[in-house]
């Protein structure tokens, strides 16, 4: 992936080596995050538990601003985050809309988002009561070694999903589906969490044909290595190896083949048109 020498955002926060706050309570934040835990192959219960503890606060102090250079891989997420905000501000503009750039919070070991008191270990995630995408850049070396996805355009590929969800709730979308979740059953509303992930998928793809566009990003092998990663974090295959069977009732992300589904038909189109999962019979 070409991404050196590209503008970087400004909108990222720094928060690694920062103590933080463990709530006393287990609340809908922490649930929702215990959810996204298990998307990443991860026992929710380690959320949950982490959740529940009593406040304790470390004595860390936070780190100190680092040179454009000196810094590498937090560069690249401030490259890819940039082209995020550049590709859909001309989006929404495209539709009338204003798109409202999301900020991006590093954090190392541990966060207290607005949805609450997250690890490592979920992984990274988007935010809706802040509005803000949360990663650990240790992700990246799971994501090559355990889930055996290299690749720097992997690593945008994960960036692209988290601002997808962004997208969703700039456009409503997140909150309809969080009220017809409300209104229904486990299974239906684990479908709908399907098609939500699978849509923001999808619009991971619409950002990489812009952002190739505007500026080609792309290298050979660059496409492949983003589809590798949707498929290595399929909920069939994360199941699969974490308990040895599949039981589809209870997917929230999709299968690898559907991930890599949607986000082929985003970065083939460029279309948003092409991304309503919800009104699809067959995902």
């Amino acid at each position: 992936m070409l991404w050196k020498g590209g503008r970087r955002s400004d909108n990222v926060e720094d928060r690694r080596g920062m103590g933080v706050a463990r709530g006393a309570k287990v609340g809908v934040g922490t649930i929702i995050l215990a959810l996204v835990a298990m998307y990443f192959g991860v026992d929710p219960s380690v959320i949950l538990n982490q959740g529940a503890l009593e406040p304790t606060t470390a004595q860390v102090s936070p780190a100190g601003p680092r040179a454009a250079g000196e810094d590498p891989l937090a560069d690249f997420v401030a490259v890819v985050l940039a082209d995020t905000e550049d590709v859909w501000r001309e989006q929404f503009q495209r539709l009338g809309k204003t798109y409202r750039e999301p900020r991006l919070v590093l954090f190392s070991g541990a966060v207290q988002s607005a949805c609450g008191f997250a690890e490592a270990a979920m992984g990274p995630f988007y935010c809706p009561g802040d509005q803000k995408v949360y990663i650990d850049l240790s992700f990246y070396r799971d994501l090559k070694e355990r889930h055996q996805a290299p690749g720097d355009f992997a690593q945008a590929y994960v960036i692209a999903h988290e601002i997808g969800h962004h997208v969703q709730t700039q456009l409503g979308i997140s909150e309809k589906v969080q009220r017809r979740s409300r209104q229904v059953g486990k299974t239906e509303a684990n479908q709908l969490s399907v098609r939500q992930e699978l849509q923001a998928d999808c619009l991971a793809g619409v950002w990489a044909f812009h952002a190739h566009r505007n500026r080609q990003i792309l290298e050979e092998g660059d496409i492949e290595e983003a589809l590798n990663a949707a498929s290595a974090i399929g909920d069939d295959r994360l199941q699969q190896q974490g308990r040895g069977y599949v039981t589809p009732d209870s997917f929230t992300h999709g299968s690898s083949a559907q991930r890599v589904e949607w986000f082929r038909r985003g970065i083939k189109s460029g279309s948003l048109e092409q991304c309503n999962t919800f009104q699809t019979a067959a995902l």
